[in-house]
């Protein structure tokens, strides 16, 4: 079997990486938003409970509240492609 010559660009090499990084940005943003607003609602229901001793259930409604904000996002940011 021939083997066909396939040298190593850094210059193509390089294209296709920041090619395929621009592509993704928008994506890669709407994941960290979507971590943010888990961390952050979750946080505050966290604060909440023990603000007003009512432990688990302001940090369970502030975990759903951040996954629903967080997917709403990465959803709208997907979908505008």
């Amino acid at each position: 079997m021939a083997k066909k010559n396939r040298s190593f660009s850094y210059s193509r090499s390089a294209k296709s990486l920041q090619e395929n990084a621009e592509r993704a940005g928008s994506a890669a943003g709407a994941a960290y938003t979507l971590v943010g607003a888990i961390l952050v609602l979750g946080g505050l229901g966290y604060g909440f409970d023990r603000w007003r001793a009512t432990a688990p259930w302001g940090l369970i409604i502030g975990l759903i509240l951040g996954v629903v904000v967080g997917f709403y996002d990465l959803v709208k940011t997907t979908s505008r492609r």
